[in-house]
């Protein structure tokens, strides 16, 4: 039988998307099927991530990015 290890989170906060605020986290549930645009900073432009469906984490280590207006997808809870 596999062993399925699972990454352990002490955090938990609802995020919206915003082209202007800041997030700091090691993973995103998407709740919602959507886009999703992240940045890893303030500065650069965001890569798409298109079609994350319902109930996806996606195990994303974020240090002061945002995920992007442009993001489509619902739900967002980030996860540190």
């Amino acid at each position: 039988m596999g062993h399925n290890e699972f990454a352990q989170f002490c955090s938990f906060a609802a995020a919206t998307a915003s082209d202007s605020t800041s997030v700091t986290c090691r993973a995103i549930y998407v709740g919602g099927t959507g886009t999703l645009v992240i940045s890893k900073d303030l500065t650069t432009a965001g890569v798409t991530f298109t079609g994350v469906p319902t109930g996806t984490i996606l195990p994303i280590d974020i240090e002061q990015g945002r995920i992007m207006a442009a993001s489509s997808a619902t739900g967002l809870i980030i996860m540190s």
